[in-house]
């Protein structure tokens, strides 16, 4: 069951450690000012050169190319994030939802490892900040994980950004009603388009237990598309939660943010 922005979003394993990474794992960065900067020792580099790094790759548009390339304006980093694809995009919509992500960099580094004599090389598709800590995230269709030289990758790059104890996550398809609903919702994401008043006064009301076409129908002084859209503007920014795992609907139970 999804609860609100604190729902279980899925996340996917990439198997066994099948590799011999050697030491050291060695990292490029763009950095803010878009100067390049190459083999920096990745236990060392600072987590703060990793928050300003603008994404490693550019845009690659090409006729009859099989997936959609973007940007997306995120609540959480007050700013354009761009996706690759719109299943990244999916990821993304997830990440600015979650209450838990500070912070999202979209293609923040090159990783570089000597495996069996070899140099490999991995741009992760994402780098979010948590208050659990740094994250790194791939995005992959489900049915391309077996293939031995996905696998292969993810698994390199796991034990790699796992070595310095972060976290590593390899996303794939969720639940569609789930992502559905979090699409909708981010259409309510932008808080400067909300009376601080009308805001204030939802805040103010006790809507736990509330039907959410109930919560639709407060504030009668005003009017109702304005209520509608400041009590779904709530949902999104986390204070109150209800299922997502069904199509939003009236009958829906608004729940008090944990």
């Amino acid at each position: 069951m999804f609860g609100g922005r604190r729902g279980r979003f899925g996340r996917h394993g990439v198997g066994p450690m099948s590799t011999a990474v050697a030491t050291p794992v060695r990292l490029s960065v763009r950095r803010g000012d878009e100067a390049v900067v190459e083999n920096l020792e990745w236990q060392s580099v600072p987590l703060g050169l990793l928050r300003e790094a603008r994404p490693w790759r550019t845009f690659r548009w090409y006729k009859g190319q099989q997936h959609y390339s973007g940007t997306y304006w995120s609540a959480t980093v007050r700013g354009h994030v761009i996706y690759e694809s719109r299943l990244e995009l999916g990821r993304l919509l997830f990440a600015d939802f979650a209450p838990e992500v500070r912070h999202i960099v979209a293609q923040p580094f090159l990783l570089k490892a000597d495996i069996d004599g070899k140099v490999r090389k991995h741009i992760p598709d994402y780098l979010l900040l948590t208050d659990a800590g740094p994250l790194v995230v791939d995005v992959k269709p489900r049915h391309r994980l077996k293939k031995p030289e996905v696998a292969f990758t993810f698994s390199w790059t796991q034990e790699a950004v796992t070595s310095r104890g972060w976290r590593y996550e390899v996303w794939s398809e969720q639940d569609p009603a789930v992502l559905e609903n979090i699409r909708f919702l981010a259409g309510y994401r932008r808080d400067w388009l909300f009376d601080p008043d009308l805001i204030g006064a939802l805040r103010a009301t006790d809507l736990d237990g509330m039907l959410l076409g109930d919560a639709f129908r407060l504030l009668p002084g005003c009017p109702r598309p304005l209520v509608k859209s400041a009590v779904l503007h709530l949902l999104w920014s986390g204070h109150v939660t209800t299922v997502l795992d069904r199509p939003l609907s009236a009958g829906h139970v608004l729940r008090r943010a944990a």
